[in-house]
């Protein structure tokens, strides 16, 4: 049987510190007026047309951004509440699936 997954990316707005090398890294994420400092930079990764960082921000909270470098505009595809058990998906009313 089939399973679905949904997809939602949301834009963001994101501060970076250009490093003598040219590379920008994630310093912070804007959601709406909340602004998400970058606590700690867990990894990054290179796709044929994004760029990935993945951090843990000053929220406690684990993300993935993501950076399209055609248009250069930023996107959020994974966040993980540190209150939440791993594995435990939120409901679209903010309830436990």
């Amino acid at each position: 049987m089939w399973e679905r997954a949904i997809i939602c990316l949301m834009n963001i707005r994101v501060e970076c510190y250009c490093g003598y090398r040219g590379d920008e890294t994630p310093q912070a994420l804007w959601i709406g007026e909340r602004r998400i400092g970058v606590a700690e930079l867990l990894d990054r990764w290179l796709a044929p047309d994004h760029r990935y960082f993945k951090f843990r921000g000053d929220d406690q909270g684990t993300y993935i951004i993501r950076n399209d470098v055609v248009s250069l505009g930023w996107q959020i595809t994974f966040y993980q509440d540190p209150k939440m058990e791993p594995g435990t998906v939120r409901g679209p009313a903010g309830g436990t699936a």
